[in-house]
């Protein structure tokens, strides 16, 4: 398990960026299709809104964009030249791999790009109870 307060932790589990203690998501199974990037309006805990402004996760397809480059490379770098088959069959391969992969692609890369913008905060607990009292 990763450590707390690193953006990989966040980025991986797909947890709150703040304050890393519950899901963004509202179901953790990202393969229904209902549920793949339907996200918590805000953090439970630290009450992060994680749509920060509207239309804020477009730019991430920028980010599932390069994600589906490299996954792709990688796949027909493992069937054409690891598994020696040709290049119709390297092509398909990468295809269902792409196929197979899309919805951790689109939840990795909504991981990412509010990662970008947003930093764990060792003291959010703190700032929190400042802010009922």
């Amino acid at each position: 398990m990763l450590k707390k307060g690193l953006k990989l932790n966040s980025i991986l589990t797909g947890s709150c960026p703040k304050c890393q203690e519950e899901s963004m998501y509202v179901s953790k199974n990202m393969y229904n299709p209902s549920f793949t990037i339907k996200m918590k309006e805000e953090c439970s805990h630290c009450g992060l809104r994680y749509k920060i402004e509207p239309s804020f996760f477009y730019g991430s397809m920028y980010v599932s964009y390069g994600l589906g480059v490299a996954l792709g490379v990688a796949a027909f770098v493992v069937f054409y030249f690891f598994l020696k088959t040709n290049m119709k069959t390297a092509f398909i391969g990468i295809t269902a791999t792409l196929i197979l992969l899309m919805p951790v692609i689109m939840r990795l890369s909504r991981n990412i790009w509010i990662n970008i913008f947003i930093s764990y905060d060792k003291d959010w607990k703190e700032k929190t109870d400042s802010q009922q009292s």
